[in-house]
Order: C-alpha cells, then structure tokens, then sequence
C-alpha cells in the first residue's frame, strides 16, 4: 500500500478529515475530531499507526513480523503497521477499517448520531 491509496482509503470512509496537528510530515486521519490512523507521508516504506482492541492489538503483534506497539503512542490500544508487502492490502485496509470502527465505537451518543446523519 503506498500513500495514495492508504489516503484514498481512508477519506472515503464516513466523517473523515485530514490534517497535520503536530508538523509538516505527520498525516493523521480523524473522524468526528478523534484521530483513527496516522503516518509519516515521507516513510519509505509506508508505516501507519491504528487504534485496536488491546486484545487484537497483542494477537497481531505476535502474528506478523511487520506489526509492532504503537510508535509514541498507547501500547495498549495502538499498532505501528510497516508497509513491507508481507501483508495483503485486503487485511491492511481491514485494520484501518477495524480502527476506525474503534473510534466510533468510543463517540459519545451525540457525535455518533451527527456521523450517522451526514
């Protein structure tokens, strides 16, 4: 997966925006204010932070090679995913998928009900 198709993805989900909170080179994906992923647009190879259930979180990590504790981030609840073509991009954009099912799941009442209406 390359940036463009990792951007792709992730701004065709519902109530994603885009934007660059902490320096020039650090894309972070939010829906509803509440960031889902983000990444360095200049990694080579792409490498990507996600949100998963600490459960998950541990299983993928023992799993595969390329996934590892989120970078500067929750260890807990967050995985650094390294684009090194040892994973399909089908089960890539699952984990984005899963990780922003993750943060919807965490809206309040409120901010859940404004994303189901746009």
């Amino acid at each position: 997966m390359n940036i463009e198709q990792l951007r792709d993805h992730c701004l065709a989900k519902k109530g994603v925006e885009e934007c660059f909170p902490f320096d020039e080179e650090t894309l972070v994906f939010k829906v509803m204010g509440k960031m889902f992923l983000l990444t360095d647009i200049n990694g080579k190879p792409v490498e990507f932070n996600v949100k998963c259930d600490p459960e998950t979180a541990i299983q993928l990590r023992e799993k595969y090679p390329c996934v590892s504790p989120g970078f500067h981030m929750s260890k807990t609840h967050w995985n650094t995913v390294v684009c090194d073509g040892s994973i399909p991009q089908k089960l890539l954009r699952q984990w984005i998928n899963d990780s922003y099912d993750e943060v919807v799941k965490g809206l309040t009442k409120k901010l859940r009900q404004q994303l189901e209406s746009l």
